[in-house]
């Protein structure tokens, strides 16, 4: 499945593969790696509330930006595992991490296969790359939240996102 003109990539309007999702939805399988190299799933974290900040590349301003903001505003929030995806290599993830001294997120990179990519509708056909989005995804295995910049030049919304994950933990 494709949606044409789905999000601009700096005002260039880019196609997305994959289903449009919405809040109460089903959250998709995927099978992407850590910076280990090691095979990650959704059902690894199965019965936790789980927040996935997406990403273009770490290597971008508004990506770092975004990933450094997160990690601040979630580090003293237990009971919620975070991910920051990319389609970065494992090994630019982990240069980034040493470099930011950012810790506290699980990074996973869908490089190999864009399995998260295309089950969640984010790969952008044109770069093979991820639109910027926010998802979070409650105890159940359900979308309770979900983000899509418009443009993926633009910073998504960190407070309504924060908000979204302890709704999630109350719940």
């Amino acid at each position: 499945m494709e949606r044409a003109s789905a999000v601009t990539f700096k005002g260039t309007p880019v196609t997305l593969v994959g289903p449009e999702l919405h809040v109460g939805d089903k959250a998709p399988v995927f099978t992407i790696i850590n910076r280990e190299m090691k095979p990650v799933s959704l059902s690894d974290s199965a019965g936790t509330v789980r927040l996935f900040s997406v990403v273009t590349s770490l290597d971008t301003g508004i990506c770092n930006t975004q990933t450094k903001t997160f990690s601040d505003k979630l580090a003293a929030l237990e009971g919620v595992k975070k991910y920051t995806v990319s389609m970065d290599l494992p090994f630019a993830q982990g240069r980034f991490c040493g470099e930011t001294h950012t810790e506290n997120f699980e990074f996973l990179s869908d490089h190999r296969d864009a399995s998260f990519g295309t089950a969640y509708g984010l790969l952008v056909k044109e770069l093979r790359l991820l639109a910027r989005t926010i998802i979070v995804i409650d105890r159940t295995d359900k979308i309770s939240y979900i983000q899509r910049m418009p443009e993926n030049a633009a910073e998504p919304d960190y407070d309504k996102a924060l908000s979204a994950v302890q709704a999630a933990l109350k719940g």
